[in-house]
């Protein structure tokens, strides 16, 4: 009997190694702490004299400039709850010349009990903001606290694109253009509905959807080179995937999915259907993926080109190694750090992440 206990033991290990090695941890990496002290850091953007603006997920927006904190007061009320609270933020490409910045945040505003993400954009005066503008707000509300989605991102033409998870209505929001919720969205940056939308001929749907059938993606990045949108999202219990963005497309949630209810029970029993985009990568086991960007800079040698991805669940950062557009190699860095929940390639070409319980990091490779 304890021969075959041993023998069992030693068949556990070869997998749990065998599966480690399939994602080995890169040693040739270190870190320098930017920002300390911070919870959750959902959001970070540099202003032009290089400080920045950090968003708490518990509703402080900072500005961090030569090491001091500041914290900025007049944002509007931030619904907080679960998954919810004040979330991604950027600036507008010609932000020097019309000093717009942009967030993501939970809102109770409109009817109903509860709460929906919501975008808006403000001006920096000092230590408060001014001239806010709320463009968008989903409805309806929920007390549900998951599944906010909150990314944010600017094309090459100057279009916001932003994302909003199906807050946990699976089965009611995501295939339904004429509900918000488990969708990308694009709008002018004023926030008026650009003509070309996808639906905005489609009798009741909402306007502003640019792509459907998500779950709840927290990372959205522009491709350095294609200049396409990708995202990737969170999955159930396994089917945490990364996708190319494209106007109209359906990506299938809940129809097709390579995950699982979390208890283990199915909820479908395919993972592709006519009419509804597949992913280029899937995670089985789910990492829970938050942040994304693209190395984009000569600070990394052959690391450039690399697409990074967060990892709340295993507390690493996912350097993915990319060949027409399919991940031929991952590898981790910064591993046992904390939560990833950000990350963005600075204006010195560096790559600045941000990990709860700890801070902004820059990564520097030895």
């Amino acid at each position: 009997m304890k021969l075959r206990l041993t023998f069992l033991c030693l068949i556990l290990i070869c997998i749990l190694t065998c599966a480690q090695d399939k994602n080995p941890t890169n040693k040739d990496n270190s870190y320098k702490i930017v920002v300390s002290d911070l919870n959750i850091p959902w959001g970070f953007t540099f202003l032009p004299d290089g400080s920045m603006l950090i968003t708490e997920k518990s509703g402080e927006l900072i500005h961090f400039k030569n090491g001091k904190k500041t914290k900025i007061t007049g944002l509007p009320d931030i619904y907080l709850r679960g998954q919810g609270g004040l979330l991604d933020i950027i600036l507008h490409p010609n932000y020097k010349e019309n000093g717009w910045f942009y967030f993501s945040y939970a809102s109770s505003e409109g009817e109903g009990d509860g709460g929906n993400t919501a975008i808006a954009r403000a001006k920096l005066k000092g230590s408060r903001i001014t001239d806010l503008e709320v463009l968008y707000k989903a409805t309806p509300n929920t007390k549900k606290g998951q599944h906010f989605g909150s990314r944010l991102v600017f094309d090459r033409e100057g279009y916001l694109f932003f994302t909003i998870g199906e807050r946990g209505e699976r089965d009611i929001n995501p295939q339904d253009i004429t509900k918000d919720c488990g969708k990308v969205y694009r709008l002018n940056a004023d926030g008026s509905i650009p003509s070309d939308n996808p639906f905005v001929d489609s009798p009741k749907a909402k306007k502003a959807i640019y792509s459907y059938g998500h779950r709840n993606p927290q990372g959205m990045t522009l491709h350095p080179k294609t200049k396409e949108i990708w995202t990737h999202e969170h999955g159930p219990k396994g089917g945490d995937e990364i996708n190319i963005i494209k106007a109209g497309k359906n990506y299938g949630w809940p129809v097709i999915s390579y995950g699982v209810n979390y208890i283990g029970t199915k909820f479908t029993d395919i993972t592709e259907k006519e009419g509804m985009e597949e992913p280029l990568h899937y995670w089985n086991p789910s990492i829970a993926p938050s942040g994304m960007a693209f190395i984009d800079s000569n600070k990394y040698g052959d690391w450039n080109g690399n697409l990074l991805v967060g990892s709340l669940k295993f507390q690493y950062l996912d350097m993915c190694s990319l060949k027409n557009n399919k991940v031929i190699k991952e590898e981790r860095l910064l591993n046992g750090l904390g939560r990833v929940r950000c990350i963005e390639q600075g204006p010195d070409g560096y790559i600045y992440v941000g990990i709860e319980n700890l801070g902004i990091i820059k990564l520097i490779r030895k």
